[in-house]
């Protein structure tokens, strides 16, 4: 029996959160906690909050490493990471030393601080976002929708057709990326409202 939405279980995440919204939308969501069951989804979306390394060694010693990448590369399926799943979906992050899952060229980078700066790190709060053109997440949202962020890193793409949608903290820099079927958002959809929902709605309609 197929599964249309799988919400990965490794220990990072606003789970109910996540599946919560997806049941206002009339979405099917199931928390997966065995990579076995991946097999059957037909979406997948990693959720993530904390460290990059704890989050990566979380994914590797419960098996969840391999079947991701291989879901979304061979049986290319939809998989959207989400904050801290969104930064996974890259090569590495300055946060810490292990390897990402590679499914995007790039890197995570600290956001920067000075006295001339005066950043907060981390970000935490609502902040505009400017979707690229042809960003299927971002259908029917405003020209400028508002999100929910807390994160210390950003993601930083080798490619920019990847990116989209930007945001500004300080510098400018990517909240959400797209190749093929493989998307992330630096923001968190499951505490974003209206804007939230329409864009997990866009998600569940691909």
């Amino acid at each position: 029996m197929k599964m249309p939405i799988a919400v990965v279980d490794y220990g990072h995440g606003n789970l109910g959160s996540i599946l919560n919204m997806l049941k206002k939308l009339g979405g099917s969501g199931v928390l997966v906690s065995d990579p076995v069951h991946l097999e059957r989804a037909e979406k997948i979306i990693l959720p993530g909050v904390g460290a990059f390394d704890s989050g990566m060694r979380a994914l590797e010693e419960r098996g969840f490493r391999e079947v991701l990448i291989h879901r979304a590369t061979v049986d290319k399926i939809p998989l959207l990471g989400i904050c801290l799943g969104m930064q996974m979906l890259g090569q590495s992050s300055e946060e810490g030393v292990l390897n990402g899952l590679g499914l995007l060229s790039g890197r995570c980078r600290r956001f920067p601080q000075s006295d001339d700066m005066r950043l907060k790190v981390p970000h935490m709060g609502w902040t505009n976002v400017t979707p690229s053109v042809n960003a299927s997440l971002f259908n029917g949202l405003d020209a400028s929708p508002r999100f929910y962020f807390v994160h210390s890193y950003y993601f930083e793409c080798d490619d920019h057709a990847d990116v989209a949608a930007t945001a500004t903290y300080g510098v400018n820099y990517v909240a959400a990326v797209q190749k093929k079927n493989v998307y992330g958002v630096q923001f968190h959809p499951e505490k974003s409202h209206r804007f939230g929902m329409r864009l997990l709605g866009n998600f569940v309609g691909l």
